[in-house]
């Protein structure tokens, strides 16, 4: 097979940005948080709640609308349509494919609605509507079927922290909002601290409505499992994304970007090596940005390495990957660029481990893959990665607004 040409990695680094006032970060106040939250659908009605847009495999012509219901109830559909200048214009009606009881729940429905033949790079308005209860009207950007360029969100470990995932979720809307360009949000795992507590899950799915923007743009999220993620639920609320059992699977954002989602909550190796091998055999030569996701970190910035690293990390070396996306540790982290277990400029970069709203722990800053240029550090924060055709430009971006870290990639 032949590969692109291997060239090493170009690190641009930055100082971080002064902090910005209250006006400007407004979720920073505690007033401001309770009043949002409080603004929250009510649950456990007839009306819709809880609504997320979902991205798996095909998100320039397809994304499923999902939300909950506080009983079974009857005349679930989403009405959407094209936006247009001159208003909404809802002119098509989908009703949920799949509907059922959430498990462990207080008579709690989650519906998925599966809409198709989209077309990319279109911005689609749409209205969740169950037993003549209507949800706001929001929207959505398909991803691009050309090679624009995009912006995605990425982060993990929402867990425990429950105001300071209210504010880096308030964080998430404001970026959006300002940013036509930003599209979606990869979450890396650890939605809530135990997989199968329906009642963790609902405060999640209810705070995940504060990432939705002032203007009603809502992020489509990719979903990962995570170690607290056992359990049925989260099929459940993602609509089972790679498969029952599975939960792995790759999303091809645009023609030259594809992202890959493991699954580290089931054996690393056997059957998920061996798609992930053909799965990167066939991405690698037709991308510029590849990627990886998953949770527990192959070269961890706390625990010990997890599977990955035996299992996945060859095959990331093998096909050059661009960028690989950890979670789990409560840190931020960017190794140096690793190959043979050791820092080559040709190696793979990993970053992540997550700061969606979980304490954050101290990282382990003697490790050898942590020392410049790479970094270790820890607070609160969403990365935000720019695909364009000369570069791949990489930021942590802090509660604050501040930026944390920031590295540039240019093509293989």
């Amino acid at each position: 097979m032949k590969l692109k040409a291997l060239f090493p990695l170009t690190l641009l680094f930055f100082s971080s940005l002064p902090s910005v006032s209250g006006e400007q970060a407004p979720w920073l106040d505690k007033d401001y948080l309770d009043e949002r939250t409080r603004q929250l659908a009510p649950t456990r009605t007839a009306a819709p709640s809880q609504w997320r847009v979902i991205w798996t495999k095909e998100p320039s012509t397809r994304a499923t609308v999902s939300w909950t219901t506080g009983k079974k109830g009857s005349g679930h559909r989403v009405r959407y349509g094209v936006r247009s200048s001159s208003g909404p214009k809802l002119t098509e009606s989908i009703v949920p494919q799949r509907s059922g009881a959430y498990s462990s729940a207080n008579g709690e429905y989650f519906h998925h609605a599966r809409l198709s033949e989209l077309s990319p790079s279109t911005t689609y308005d749409f209205q969740i509507e169950s037993e003549g209860n209507k949800s706001p009207l929001m929207h959505f950007t398909t991803a691009p079927a050309d090679d624009r360029s995009f912006r995605l969100l990425f982060g993990g470990d929402s867990r425990t922290g429950i105001n300071a995932r209210g504010q880096v979720n308030l964080l998430m809307a404001d970026l959006s909002e300002k940013d036509d360009e930003l599209i979606g949000f990869a979450h890396g795992g650890d939605y809530i601290v135990s997989g199968r507590n329906w009642s963790q899950w609902s405060t999640w799915l209810s705070q995940h409505e504060l990432t939705v923007a002032k203007s009603g743009k809502v992020l489509p999220i990719i979903p990962t499992r995570g170690n607290h993620d056992g359990g049925p639920l989260y099929d459940e609320i993602f609509d089972t994304p790679g498969g029952k059992e599975k939960n792995y699977f790759f999303t091809r954002i645009s023609p030259e970007v594809a992202l890959v989602t493991l699954n580290t909550e089931i054996s690393a190796g056997g059957e998920q090596r061996s798609w992930l091998a053909q799965t990167l055999a066939d991405l690698r030569p037709e991308v510029r940005w590849l990627l990886a996701e998953y949770h527990r970190p192959a070269w961890p910035a706390v625990k010990s390495p997890g599977a990955a690293k035996k299992f996945w990390v060859p095959l990331f070396e093998k096909y050059n990957m661009d960028l690989v996306v950890e979670s789990d540790g409560h840190v931020i982290k960017r190794t140096v660029p690793i190959r043979n277990e050791k820092k080559d400029p040709t190696g793979i970069v990993y970053v992540g481990e997550g700061g969606l709203g979980v304490p954050q722990r101290s990282p382990k800053t003697d490790r050898w893959y942590l020392q410049k240029p790479g970094m270790a550090g820890a607070d609160h924060h969403v990365m935000r990665i720019t695909f364009a055709k000369k570069s791949m430009d990489y930021e942590v971006v802090l509660l604050d607004q501040s930026k944390a870290d920031s590295m540039t990639f240019l093509p293989r």
